[in-house]
């Protein structure tokens, strides 16, 4: 009974710090979001009742979608071969290539200007090539890249690390009963890694449905939530809109990581 106080004291600093910067905001936007604005109705109502928001809400969680899965594609199979390969310069080119965690968003949306901008390698090349500009960096497709300049290094760290904890036995004693290479890549390693790509699978989904500054960079137009999030607020002083789109983004994004972190324990039980 007497660590009960202890325990008390050593959360009490953790729990100031949540309540007064995470539960008293959070419970403050909620609020906020279901204010009435004239006769519009609650922030709540005018996000689910206009085709733009839900359209908005549509379109980043089918980027957020696409970008996951090609990152776990890429970061997955690259992660497995430099943790199972040894050859000179790996370790220089592990770092390399999670050297993108290194850059904010803003900087991240110039490096996608620079590659498919105006003035971008892809306009010269294009003029080169065909006579026209190839740009897109300013569409859904730059910033599709731009996402994957920061989720594919999440995924081979998370890949790597993963790999350490595999039982090898396993992939000689299926190759041993005549399986092929594929067959123990999908019967062997891609379940054992599947608690670790679901992990990372939903931060780099998590991730992709709230980043601001990557798209800010590449432009407003883009109609994902996070920019609608700040064209209502700064263009129109709508704060109720605003919040009601940060409170059904967090919730999505929130029902997504609670879904994966059921699906890896209910995983982990099974094995």
């Amino acid at each position: 009974m007497a660590s009960t106080p202890r325990a008390a004291w050593a959360l009490a600093p953790a729990f100031a710090l949540l309540l007064a910067f995470w539960l008293l905001p959070l419970a403050h936007l909620m609020l906020l979001g279901a204010q009435r604005r004239d006769s519009l109705g609650s922030g709540y109502w005018q996000v689910l009742s206009s085709a733009q928001y839900l359209g908005s809400l549509a379109q980043t969680c089918a980027l957020a979608v696409f970008v996951t899965l090609t990152a776990l594609v890429i970061g997955g199979t690259s992660g497995v071969f430099l943790a199972r390969q040894q050859f000179f310069g790996r370790s220089a080119l592990v770092a390399l290539l999670t050297f993108p965690l290194a850059f904010p968003g803003v900087v991240v949306g110039f490096l996608v200007i620079l590659l498919a901008g105006r003035q971008g390698l892809f306009a010269a090349l294009g003029l080169q090539l065909a006579g026209e500009r190839w740009i897109f960096a300013y569409s859904l497709a730059g910033l599709f890249v731009g996402y994957l300049y920061f989720s594919i290094p999440r995924v081979i760290l998370t890949v790597m690390a993963a790999c350490e904890s595999l039982d090898r036995s396993l992939e000689e004693a299926a190759h041993s009963l005549g399986a092929g290479h594929w067959r123990v890549v999908c019967d062997v390693i891609i379940p054992g890694l599947a608690p670790a790509l679901a992990s990372c699978g939903a931060i780099c989904f998590a991730t992709s449905m709230g980043a601001f500054g990557t798209a800010f960079t590449l432009g407003t137009r883009l109609n994902v939530t996070p920019v609608a999030i700040y064209n209502v607020f700064t263009n129109y002083a709508n704060f109720a809109v605003a919040a009601a789109l940060s409170v059904v983004l967090g919730a999505l994004t929130w029902a997504v990581l609670l879904l994966t972190r059921r699906l890896v324990k209910n995983a982990g039980t099974v094995l």
